[in-house]
């Protein structure tokens, strides 16, 4: 457990030191999986599936705030489904309208987790996305922006899964893509299983209860899996047990990660304190946080000199005032 611990402070000591070169590098590689994800599963203008424009758009987001993959991703889904149909483009524009408004209005500063949310669908790993929101943010409103990722998931899914029969005959298709957007079952379920885990693992953490995180984690992961399992029964998904545990059990992984790097407590070391003023009375809970300093090594030379040691060696040496060896 030590080992693990000193291996924590480095990994943070480092991310720390060198945070201001990390991040751009981060953003970029965020925004490279964005694109070719995008350019991979529309791929709709062939004009904008090179990896040149990938990569240059993704160096050029290392540079940006983070808002601007969101817009770039947008800007690409537009054009991408311009080119399959304008009464798709029309749906999707209209629903990115509306969920710009939700967003900038009320989490303006939670891009990461509007590109996050759709990577995680792709990658079959969304129950993880309510852990990290619940966990680490201190807003409950940034659910918004993984909701906003939901959305734009399914719209797109449900596009590309029917694109053979999207003619450009705007008004006849265009009612049909709506509808078929707004009767996506699987979509609202799926939005409030997401939303009402993030908010109770949320509420959970925030708890003066010990072991906070971990009553968190597991909730929102068992409500996740239950929730599922009987949507897909009602909806009658294909989905089976299997393939909505292991995506659970990885999400609760990721959930005890981020503890023991934000929210590690010794919580045999509790300690309660009551104190007074001329207005209050105070009830204080002190849980100490698990560290380990890193070793310091010290280096001390010995040299074959049989030069003498003054007094103002031997003081600089003890860490002691020169005058206290006045003997």
């Amino acid at each position: 457990m030590t080992a693990l611990l000193e291996i924590r402070e480095r990994i943070r000591g480092f991310c720390s030191r060198f945070e201001v070169y990390l991040l751009p590098v981060i953003k970029s590689i965020l925004a490279f999986l964005t694109f070719y994800m995008i350019r991979s599963h529309l791929g709709y203008m062939t004009r904008l599936n090179g990896m040149t424009l990938t990569l240059v758009l993704a160096l050029a987001c290392a540079l940006l705030p983070v808002n601007m993959i969101v817009v770039f991703a947008v800007l690409l889904v537009l054009l991408h489904l311009f080119s399959l149909s304008l009464a798709a483009c029309l749906v999707c524009f209209l629903v990115v309208a509306v969920l710009f408004l939700l967003y900038f209005r009320f989490s303006p500063k939670k891009g990461f987790y509007a590109v996050l949310t759709p990577l995680a669908f792709i990658f079959h790993v969304p129950y993880v996305m309510p852990l990290v929101i619940g966990l680490l943010d201190d807003n409950p409103v940034s659910v918004l922006a993984m909701a906003g990722g939901t959305v734009m998931y399914y719209l797109l899914n449900g596009i590309v899964a029917n694109d053979s029969a999207i003619a450009d005959s705007i008004l006849t298709k265009f009612e049909d893509v709506f509808n078929q957007f707004v009767g996506n079952r699987e979509m609202l379920a799926m939005l409030a299983i997401l939303v009402l885990a993030a908010l109770i693992v949320w509420f959970i953490r925030r708890l003066s209860v010990d072991h906070a995180w971990t009553i968190a984690i597991l909730t929102g992961c068992l409500l996740q899996f239950i929730l599922r399992f009987i949507c897909d029964m009602q909806l009658k998904l294909p989905g089976t047990v299997f393939s909505i545990f292991v995506p659970s059990a990885l999400s609760a992984a990721v959930g005890f990660v981020l503890q023991f790097f934000f929210f590690n407590l010794d919580f045999t070391r509790t300690e309660r304190v009551q104190f007074e003023d001329d207005e209050y009375y105070y009830y204080v809970k002190a849980i100490p946080k698990i560290y380990v300093a890193g070793t310091e090594k010290k280096v001390q030379k010995f040299s074959g000199d049989d030069a003498p040691i003054t007094r103002k060696d031997l003081a600089q040496e003890m860490d002691i005032d020169e005058d206290l060896l006045d003997f």
